[in-house]
C-alpha cells in the first residue's frame, strides 16, 4: 500500500513538473462600433463595422520548456468579424498569424504565415498602429505599415535584446516549381528603445506582388489583381502589376512628460510593371513617398488623445501631374479598465493630380482612406465611435 502510495506521489509530482514547463494561453480582442463615411463612391454610409482599432480575434499562445534555455513555441490566431461571425483574412482558419518555432538565449526561429519586418520594427510607430486603427494609416495602407498583408511560407528570426536594440529578417519562399524567385518576399528590420526615445527601420522587398499567391494576394486566393479587387485602392490599383514591390521604412518617437511626437517616413516603389498583368506602361517603375507626424498625450492615466498629418507624393504619371493625398486624423482613447476602452477617431483626406487606374490608364486622384470604398471624388470624411475589449 505504502509503495502505490509513493508511486502515485512520484507521478504527480512529474505530472506537475511538466504542466509547471508548459503553458497555452487562449487570448483575443473584439472590437466593434459605428461609422459615418460621407463619400462611400458618392453616398454617405452609415454602418456597424469589426476590428477598426485593432482587428478582432482570438488566438492561441504556447510554450514548452526543452531546458538549457531553449524553448518550443507556436501561434495561432485567427481574425473574425464581430457583425456576422465571419472569418477574416480571405476565409483562412488562422489568417492573421501561424507558425511554430523555437526560441534561445540568442533570438527566436519560427516558421509560417507571419508578420514582416517593416511591420514588427516600424509599423508601431504610425498612428494607424497606437490610437488611430486602420483608418488612420497611410493611405491604402500602400507601405504595409498597418499590416494590410501577411507573408506565407515564412522563416523569421528575431534577435534578443542588446541593450534596447533588437533586429531581424524574414524569407518567404514562392513555392513555384521551376522559379526559385517567383512570389518570394524577404524583409530585414531593427529597432532600438532606449527610455523615452524608441527608432525603427525596415526593408521589405515582394517578387510579383499581385500573382496568384504573391504578396497581394497573402489568401492564397484568386489569380489576378485586377479581377479579384486586390489593388482596390486607387493609391496604388494601377501599379500592382509590377515585378516587384519595395517599401523602405524608418520612423521615431520621443517621450517627454505625457506627450509622445513621432514620425514615420517610407519610399514604396513599384518596378517593372505588367509582369503580373498587362500594363500599357510596361517596364516602367514607380515611386511614392509617405512622411507622418503624430502625437499623442496622456491625459489622465485613462484618458488619451491623439493627432496625426500624413502627406502622400506619386511619381510623375504621362500627360498628368503627380498624385498627392493630404490626410490628417484625430483620434480619442477612454479605458474603462485594463481591459475595456471606448474611442472616437475621424480622419479626413483630400486628394490631388493624377494616378493611374487599375487598368493602367491616367486618371484624377481621389480619396481613399484606408479599409473604406474609395471616394468618387477628391475629398472623403469618416468618423467612428468604437468599443475594445481584450481578453
Amino acid at each position: 500500500m505504502k509503495k502505490s502510495l509513493l508511486a502515485l506521489a512520484a507521478l504527480g509530482t512529474f505530472a506537475g513538473v511538466a504542466h509547471a514547463q508548459s503553458s497555452v494561453t487562449l487570448y483575443g480582442i473584439i472590437d466593434e462600433g459605428f461609422n459615418i463615411n460621407t463619400n462611400s463612391g458618392g453616398k454617405h454610409l452609415y454602418n456597424l463595422s469589426s476590428g477598426v482599432l485593432q482587428g478582432s480575434r482570438f488566438g492561441l499562445r504556447g510554450t514548452e520548456d526543452l531546458g538549457g534555455g531553449l524553448k518550443a513555441i507556436f501561434v495561432l490566431e485567427s481574425g473574425f468579424d464581430v457583425n456576422n461571425g465571419k472569418q477574416l483574412q480571405g476565409g483562412l482558419m488562422f489568417g492573421r498569424q501561424a507558425y511554430v518555432g523555437l526560441s534561445s538565449q540568442f533570438g527566436t526561429v519560427t516558421l509560417g504565415r507571419q508578420y514582416d519586418s517593416v511591420v514588427d520594427y516600424v509599423g508601431p510607430l504610425e498612428a494607424g498602429d497606437q490610437w488611430g486603427g486602420y483608418i488612420a494609416a497611410h493611405p491604402g495602407d500602400l507601405d504595409n505599415f498597418n499590416n494590410a498583408y501577411r507573408t506565407n511560407n515564412t522563416v523569421k528570426f528575431a534577435s534578443k535584446n542588446y541593450g534596447g536594440l533588437t533586429f531581424g529578417g524574414t524569407y518567404s519562399f514562392g513555392g513555384q516549381a521551376g522559379n526559385f524567385s517567383g512570389n518570394q518576399i524577404w524583409s530585414l528590420g531593427a529597432g532600438y528603445a532606449n527610455g523615452p526615445l524608441v527608432l525603427g527601420v525596415g526593408y521589405l522587398n515582394a517578387r510579383t506582388p499581385a500573382a496568384s499567391g504573391g504578396l497581394f494576394n497573402d489568401s492564397g486566393t484568386a489569380a489576378t489583381a485586377v479581377a479579384t479587387g486586390i489593388a482596390t485602392s486607387p493609391v496604388y490599383a494601377g501599379y500592382a502589376s509590377a515585378n516587384t514591390y519595395q517599401v523602405i521604412g524608418a520612423g521615431g518617437a520621443y517621450t517627454f512628460g505625457a506627450a509622445t511626437i513621432g514620425a514615420t517616413y517610407s519610399n514604396i516603389r513599384f518596378g517593372n510593371l505588367g509582369a503580373s498583368y498587362a500594363s500599357p506602361f510596361a517596364g516602367q517603375s514607380f515611386t511614392l513617398n509617405n512622411g507622418e507626424l503624430n502625437f499623442k498625450y496622456q491625459l489622465t492615466p485613462a484618458l488619451l488623445i491623439g493627432a496625426a498629418y500624413d502627406y502622400t507624393r506619386g511619381a510623375d504619371i504621362h500627360s498628368g501631374s503627380r498624385a498627392q493625398y493630404h490626410q490628417g486624423s484625430l483620434g480619442v482613447d477612454y479605458f474603462l479598465s485594463k481591459r475595456t476602452d471606448v474611442y472616437v477617431i475621424g480622419v479626413y483626406q483630400h486628394a490631388l493630380g493624377d494616378t493611374l487606374s487599375a487598368a493602367g490608364t491616367p486618371v484624377e486622384a481621389r480619396a481613399a482612406i484606408n479599409g473604406l470604398s474609395p471616394s468618387s471624388n477628391q475629398n472623403q470624411l469618416t468618423a467612428r465611435v468604437g468599443i475594445r475589449h481584450k481578453f
